[in-house]
């Protein structure tokens, strides 16, 4: 009867003895929840890498801004006699190379090698200033993969000890949340990770490229007062 029923009227009748699929959805924050405690740790450490990246790259890339005429402006106070207007101008300009260079002009006067000394304890402070927060992003760069394997490690004993629990009517949704909370914590302890690595070598960079403009303008300043005045 069912096969005449499919040759007369062409509905194909399902097979009772298939087996029924249940699509299963999981949103990503539901994803995260499988994680654990550990999870809300590994976000603190992200919203931390991402407060001091923005932080940092607003103070560095503004301390990395350069007036092209500033230095001649300088030398043309500096060989006038005019050390108050270029100290003044030091101050207008509030940059790391200014407070250097600002630094340098108050120990106009004394030997050659103290003014030196005293641009140079300068600039560390600068770069001090400018590096800080770094350590929270190289220690969130080692330590967040760290916490996401402690995760792995506390997930995979949850699941054994429930499989323990039920013996022999054990099933796979008797550790399934054990081996969700191993792997999404290795997930999120990678990404974290990563992403404070990448943040740390980028404000690295662009320090180095900083301290590299502070060099330069220092040995620009003490040649300047090794210059004859025209």
């Amino acid at each position: 009867m069912l096969l005449l029923d499919v040759a007369i009227n062409g509905n194909p009748v399902a097979d009772a003895t298939a087996p029924v699929t249940h699509e299963m959805e999981l949103s990503l924050w539901d994803l995260c929840l499988k994680g654990g405690p550990i999870m809300i740790v590994l976000a603190v450490l992200s919203l931390v890498c991402i407060y001091i990246l923005i932080e940092r790259a607003i103070v560095v890339n503004r301390a990395a801004r350069e007036d092209q005429t500033f230095m001649q402006r300088i030398r043309d106070y500096i060989h006038e006699g005019e050390i108050e207007s270029a100290f003044n101008l030091c101050k207008k300009n509030n940059s790391p190379y200014a407070r250097l260079v600002a630094k340098g002009i108050s120990r106009i006067g004394r030997p050659v090698n103290d003014i030196l000394a005293a641009v140079e304890n300068t600039g560390n402070i600068e770069v001090a200033g400018l590096s800080k927060g770094l350590p929270w992003l190289a220690t969130t760069a080692a330590g967040a993969p760290m916490l996401g394997f402690l995760g792995t490690v506390v997930g995979m004993v949850e699941a054994f000890y429930a499989i323990a629990a039920e013996g022999n009517s054990a099933n796979i949704a008797t550790f399934s949340s054990g081996i969700y909370t191993a792997l999404v914590t290795t997930v999120a302890g990678l990404v974290v990770g990563v992403v404070a690595l990448f943040a740390y070598n980028y404000l690295v960079a662009r320090i180095n490229s900083v301290m590299n403009m502070l060099e330069s303008k220092s040995m620009e300043f003490m040649d300047l007062l090794n210059e004859p005045a025209i």
